[in-house]
């Protein structure tokens, strides 16, 4: 199904945007033909990164002369390009990938061993090139094999490791339930809608766990993305009021979004998938973690302007807070951060920026303005 390739090659996108785009990735589909398609589905998620080399994602399969052909440098160390490999059966086995961070699994396994060869391939550690752990992304449920006593031996769980994962709720589907002998017909109406019809189907992720695993492969726990970014929240600040502390002392906001993509969080994602677009960092941190009731910068605006803290300065000057605000609005606290936002519109129009901070009585006087801006815009609870 497209949707799904497309839904499954964003996703994909979305991780290594969040962690490191340039992180050698394998992916592995159902056959040629998959890995073709999911291959020019990358390509087009991942536009920008291809249009500097078109090596960014290959298809490397058995009979592709040219996926072939870029095999060598794909698994070398020094090279890199290929970053994305689509593949089917050709890199499952017998094929040395160095730096391999992230192993994408969209095709079925049934074999214990093939698992454990492909999983395989990311398990080489490269310290001194920076690889000390790689990651699984599952779309098969492919990764319950790990759990395998057959194998690995019985299930061995740290009690010391805390939370205890929950086991996941079980739904009955309807073609699921037994239905009475003799039974009617059911009413045409009442028939359930199918899930795949003559204009096919939607496609979208319904949810997303994460599993964290010890350096030996025990399992340690499982839990959805939201408890996994709340758990990492409440790990580095434990109350609110750290929290909360930590952001006013940190010069530029946008530091503790980048400390959080290092966990593999990424806030504008999580916002996006929970239609929170309009929210401010802060306030979805404080939601997540803490619980807290979300504003959103509109919200937060609409409150400074109320104070009317802009009075004291300068005509010009307030044209230029009060732009500054509308930008808050609409991208967040980033463009409050750079100079850079001055040579955009609508500053543009007031002049150059040596020009606009003169308004200010200079460059500290600009900083000083726009810190007092940012001052108030958290102030408010």
């Amino acid at each position: 199904i497209e949707d799904r390739i497309r839904e499954v090659a964003q996703e994909i996108t979305n991780y290594l945007k969040s962690t490191d785009r340039m992180a050698k990735t394998i992916v592995f589909c159902a056959d040629e033909t998959h890995a073709e398609r999911m291959r020019m589905a990358l390509a087009n998620a991942n536009a920008d990164m291809c249009k500097k080399n078109p090596d960014y994602v290959v298809r490397i399969t058995g009979s592709d002369e040219y996926g072939k052909g870029k095999l060598d440098y794909f698994i070398s160390v020094a090279e890199k390009y290929p970053v994305i490999a689509t593949t089917s059966k050709l890199l499952s086995t017998g094929v040395d990938c160095k730096m391999t961070k992230l192993i994408v699994l969209d095709q079925q396994i049934g074999s214990m061993t093939e698992f454990k060869q492909i999983i395989g391939r990311g398990t080489r550690l490269r310290e001194k090139e920076g690889k000390t752990y790689f990651t699984v992304m599952d779309f098969r449920n492919v990764t319950r094999l790990f759990a395998d006593p057959d194998w690995d031996g019985p299930i061995e769980i740290d009690p010391n490791y805390p939370p205890k994962h929950k086991e996941p709720k079980q739904y009955v589907f309807p073609n699921e339930v037994d239905e009475p002998k003799g039974s009617k017909e059911p009413d045409p109406e009442l028939r359930p809608k199918p899930i795949v019809d003559k204009d096919g189907c939607q496609v979208m992720v319904i949810n997303k766990v994460v599993s964290v695993y010890d350096t030996n492969g025990k399992l340690l726990r499982t839990e959805s993305i939201t408890d996994y970014t709340k758990k990492s929240i409440v790990d580095t600040y434990a109350t609110i009021d750290t929290f909360t502390t930590k952001w006013q002392e940190t010069k530029k906001k946008s530091d503790i979004a980048e400390m959080l993509k290092e966990s593999g969080i990424d806030l504008a994602v999580l916002k996006h998938d929970q239609d929170m677009d309009d929210v401010d960092d802060f306030d979805f941190i404080c939601h997540i973690a803490y619980g807290k009731k979300t504003l959103t910068r509109h919200e937060r605006a609409e409150q400074v302007k109320k104070r009317d803290i802009f009075s004291k300065y300068g005509e010009q000057a307030r044209l230029v807070l009060e732009a500054l605000l509308d930008k808050y609005t609409k991208e967040g606290v980033s463009e409050l951060e750079s100079f850079t936002v001055l040579e955009n519109d609508p500053f543009r129009k007031l002049g150059s920026k040596a020009n606009i901070v003169k308004f200010f009585g200079g460059k500290q006087g600009y900083l000083d303005a726009v810190k007092e801006l940012e001052q108030n815009i958290y102030s408010i609870a």
